[in-house]
């Protein structure tokens, strides 16, 4: 059954009554993105006491099963990018119904509809350039421009074996314009790193000019040289990061509080990219996600649940790009994490 909705002030209280304690695993690729939220939310509401482990989704989804294997679930809220593991939850029956004031708002073909899970956040890889290296009307937008000779040398990208976001997008720039675009990608030596922030810190340091694998401020921050370039016509990554509550959460009090937090006008307005809430305009100039012709998060939620078409995709592009090399980038430990 769900759990009817109330106001903020009344999930603060009664989270408080709880003994004011909430536990949150976010997908992510450094510890830093969790001021995205835990900022606000902290800010909001001062007595709670938010613990967040930001790390790569493939992990944290393990982890939330094998709490639930051994019956020991200490967490209470998980937001991530493996979009598929959310109807298997579901039909392990691991997830508390609950639909917060605006998930109506949400979109219809990635929330469920039991309000099991839902959007949460949205975000989009796609060029981010350092202008002070390449003027704005010069920088690459179509991912034939990284294929110019003076990007040589000057270019960084995400491992896609590594990141399923990533590897949709490939895929999809490939289906455009076929595997010779990768070897022409290849033959420029790029910089491979893992996660999607590395690629925006390494630009914004000036060590390389420009990426397609990571994400910026649609409105960038005062003062940065840096800019988010969407392609006019070649395939852009954009997703809806989903979210729930877990059915044995130990503070489920406050897991409805967060969440209600996060689907609410006031904090969907400040998000760095664009709200999940369709009601809610994004940035001045921006439309949403589902409003672009040359992007899919409805198509990347249908290739997360292709399990076998993505280990084939990983393996393919082990062959061309080699192994992935390099520690978890969010330094939290793959395994232990909870022992």
């Amino acid at each position: 059954m769900t759990i009817p909705s109330a106001s903020l002030d009344a999930l603060y209280s009664d989270a408080r009554a709880e003994g004011g304690k909430l536990v949150v695993y976010a997908g992510g690729d450094a510890p830093s993105q969790a001021g995205i939220y835990a900022t606000a939310f902290s800010r909001r509401f001062p007595d709670i006491d938010l613990r967040v482990t930001v790390d790569l989704s493939k992990y944290h989804d393990a982890r939330i099963d094998q709490q639930h294997l051994r019956g020991d679930v200490r967490v209470d809220v998980v937001h991530l990018q493996t979009l598929h593991d959310f109807p298997h939850w579901k039909a392990q029956g691991w997830l508390a119904p609950f639909k917060a004031p605006g998930f109506e708002h949400l979109p219809g073909e990635l929330r469920d509809p039991d309000g099991h899970y839902y959007p949460v956040l949205a975000y989009g890889f796609s060029n981010v350039v350092d202008t002070a290296q390449i003027p704005e009307d010069q920088a690459p937008r179509e991912a034939t421009d990284y294929l110019k000779p003076e990007l040589k040398d000057r270019l960084v990208f995400t491992y896609p074996h590594d990141d399923d976001a990533v590897l949709f997008q490939f895929e999809q720039i490939i289906r455009m314009h076929g595997w010779p675009w990768l070897e022409g990608l290849l033959r420029q030596n790029p910089q491979w790193v893992r996660g999607t922030q590395a690629p925006l810190e390494i630009v914004a340091s000036g060590k390389k000019a420009a990426t397609f694998t990571s994400f910026y401020y649609l409105k960038p921050e005062a003062g940065s040289s840096v800019r988010f370039l969407l392609p006019r016509n070649d395939f852009f990554q954009s997703w809806y990061q989903l979210g729930a509550i877990l059915k044995a959460a130990p503070h489920p009090a406050a897991a409805r509080l967060y969440v209600s937090f996060l689907l609410s006008e006031e904090f969907q307005r400040q998000v760095p990219q664009w709200p999940a809430r369709l009601d809610v305009e994004s940035t001045a100039g921006w439309r949403h996600p589902l409003e672009y012709a040359n992007t899919s998060p409805v198509g990347f939620s249908g290739f997360m649940g292709d399990r076998g078409r993505v280990e084939r995709l990983k393996g393919i592009f082990e062959q061309w790009i080699g192994p992935v090399v390099g520690d978890t980038p969010t330094g939290v430990p793959v395994t232990g994490l909870d022992r």
